[in-house]
């Protein structure tokens, strides 16, 4: 009987309340400890009772939706989220008691492990009975549940709930398994981006990034740990697109022509050949060995040699219909290489053999004190854009594939519905095609996909699925918001609800890398290193606008190089002078640049013997069997050559006009 008494008052020890009191309430007065007690319960869900009393004891300040609250189940606690809360006459009362009934959504349990320790654990042992005690969450309970119980782990920012303790994410399962963050504009996705790039490079130093950025802005936020690729550094050789890479920038984003296509299927093989070495192309084309070259080969060849086996088969006689789509090509092709803009394709640098120059530039191998490598694609040709990002994801994908896994690399897609919509009509299919390839196979090789976006409902589906943890920030469009939640877990799927009210800054990170779903609030990232537009440019001018240097900036929509050219103001146009009309010329140097089978050459081009411009055409011509200077027009051609004077007619012709002229016309009707 006294054992029973013992033990009675053991249970119901005022000191040991008040004892688990304190550990539960931390610094709230004792009358808070309690919050409420479960009265309705369903397999996911449970409804807490509670009472505000009316000497304002401050128990209805402690709830508040999105909060996490503990369960009492015997020795266990069943951790629940606030989801909504209402009062029981839908009023309230300054002079009485407020009944107050709160849904929540159960999350998990907290139970001591096999090691003696609490842990936590997102299966429910034993759910809440009636009358259950709801208490406030304590800090250490919160430790816990948001700690994924591994090392090599990285705090990022502050739980929302409780600031004292750090958000931590598990940076391996982060880049092997890919992430998304989403957000509306301007809510920080490219600061929260530029925190987790930095964490995994501590965590990683052995880390590649490549960073697509379409709005230059992550030069300014890696200052000494990035290389910038632009316009002007970059050399990324033609003859490293496959097909229909270079079949995108012949067309400008247009459909391509079939007839071209199989043209150029055919003869861009034989002009690698050529630059092997090989000249004698009838014995290529009739050899019956097989070639493991072909049109996607990353092998050098020159532009010169492709259009002169164009200009064979042209003057062939058989194949007439085919003429005109030859013809066609060969004005596509001309056109590129005269394109200034497309100057990183077609410059002199590109037709040598550079791809080891150019993977080590673009991939940094080795990395020498830069690990990141910000690709600017603002100032690229909106239509060669894709083909530039099918290219380097292609690239990074095999430059993992066949290292064996010795090259780690993250690529970073800022935008990326814009290269995999979710409307399988509408973008470049080779990019699409890449980027899924990373995404889906990727972590077998040890290349990671990193994917941002303001847009997660015009994203491809099959792109967000395989990101395993994302980073999910405030978002306004429903139909962003319903993409989202069908991606979280179900045990948490009212945390989504707060998607379009949490601050800038504020995110709801899910998935492999975090233990639970974990509402938090990103670090602050110091104002030096802060992501910011066009930041691979100088400031063309800071203050006044009406001082702006306008000089500079046509020369940069001009893509002329300030420091090597200076700006003159306009001057009133001059009147052209006698023979100086001469075509438009490549912008590069074909001699030194295809060889002799050049199409043109521009008039300042050295030729034996030539002492002026009309000599040197002259020369030109007599060389290459063409004359490429525009026929002299026959109207008025007197008056802008004073030089000029049209050939006297011959006498045969002036005695048949003058006995025409003397006939009646209606002789002439006759038949």
């Amino acid at each position: 009987m006294n054992s029973e008494q013992s033990t009675d008052n053991k249970i119901t020890s005022p000191a040991s309340d008040e004892e688990d009191g304190r550990a539960r309430r931390g610094t709230y007065p004792a009358g808070n400890r309690l919050m409420g007690r479960v009265v309705g319960c369903s397999g996911s869900k449970a409804t807490v009772s509670a009472i505000a009393g009316k000497d304002g004891n401050g128990l209805a300040e402690l709830w508040s939706v999105g909060r996490l609250i503990s369960i009492s189940v015997g020795d266990n606690r069943v951790v629940a989220l606030v989801c909504s809360m209402e009062t029981a006459t839908t009023a309230w009362s300054e002079s009485d008691e407020n009944i107050m009934h709160i849904d929540v959504e159960l999350v998990g349990e907290i139970r001591t492990g096999v090691s003696g320790k609490p842990e936590f654990s997102a299966g429910i042992t034993q759910y809440p009975y009636l009358g259950a005690v709801a208490h406030r969450m304590r800090s250490s309970d919160l430790a816990i549940i948001y700690d994924p119980g591994v090392s090599d782990t990285a705090v990022i920012g502050k739980l929302t709930q409780d600031t004292s303790l750090g958000a931590l994410i598990h940076i391996p399962s982060l880049l092997s398994r890919h992430f998304a963050v989403v957000g509306t504009t301007g809510v920080g996705k490219t600061t929260a981006v530029t925190l987790l790039l930095n964490k995994a490079l501590i965590a990683d130093p052995s880390l590649r990034v490549l960073i697509l950025d379409p709005h230059n802005e992550f030069a300014a936020a890696f200052p000494n740990k990035s290389v910038v690729i632009d316009t002007d550094t970059l050399d990324l050789p033609f003859w490293l697109f496959k097909l229909e890479e270079f079949t995108e920038v012949l067309f400008r984003g247009r459909p391509a022509i079939a007839e071209e296509i199989d043209v150029l299927r055919d003869l861009i093989p034989e002009a690698k050949r050529m630059f092997k070495g090989t000249t004698d192309t009838t014995l290529i084309r009739r050899g019956p060995e097989k070639s493991s070259l072909t049109a996607d080969t990353p092998v050098p060849y020159r532009v010169a040699d492709l259009l002169a086996l164009i200009d064979e088969r042209i003057g062939k006689l058989e194949g007439r219909a085919e003429k005109p789509h030859l013809r066609s090509l060969k004005v596509r092709i001309q056109a590129a290489i005269n394109d200034p803009r497309y100057e990183f394709m077609f410059s002199s640098n590109t037709i040598h053999d550079t791809i080891l120059t150019t993977i080590s530039h673009i991939f940094r191998i080795p990395g020498e004190g830069k690990p990141v490598t910000t690709f600017q694609l603002a100032g690229i040709p909106s239509e060669v854009v894709n083909s530039v990002a099918s290219i380097l994801c292609r690239m990074a994908f095999e430059i993992a594939l066949w290292s064996a896994g010795g090259v780690r690399i993250l690529v970073v897609c800022e935008e990326a519905h814009r290269y995999v919509p979710a409307d399988p009509k509408l973008g470049f299919f080779p990019t699409r095609q890449a980027i899924s390839r990373i995404a889906k196979e990727g972590r077998k090789y040890g290349v990671s996909l990193g994917v941002i976006t303001q847009r997660p409902g015009e994203l491809d589906p099959t792109i967000l699925s395989q990101c395993s943890t994302v980073f999910a920030m405030r978002l306004s469009n429903d139909r962003d918001q319903d993409i989202i939640r069908s991606a979280i877990p179900d045990s948490s799927a009212s945390t989504m609800s707060f998607l379009s009210s949490i601050g800038n800054g504020e995110a709801i990170a899910f998935g492999e890398a975090v233990a639970v779903p974990m509402r938090m609030v990103f670090e602050r990232v110091s104002e030096a290193v802060l992501p910011r537009a066009n930041s691979g440019l100088q400031p063309v001018h800071r203050g006044d606008p009406n001082t702006v240097d306008l000089g500079k900036i046509v020369m940069r929509m001009r893509h002329i190089d300030e420091t090597a050219k200076t700006f003159a103001p306009a001057a009133e146009p001059a009147r052209p002078q006698p023979g100086s009309f001469r075509p438009q010329m490549p912008s590069i140097d074909p001699t030194e640049e295809f060889g002799a089978a050049a199409p043109m050459r521009r008039a300042t081009d050295g030729f034996p013997g030539a002492t002026t411009p009309d000599q040197a055409y002259a020369g030109h011509a007599a060389d290459r069997g063409t004359d490429y200077r525009p026929a002299a027009p026959a109207a008025h051609s007197a008056d802008r050559n004073p030089e000029y004077r049209p050939a006297a007619p011959r006498p045969e012709l002036n005695s048949l006009r003058s006995s025409l002229l003397k006939k009646p016309l209606s002789s002439l009707l006759k038949d």
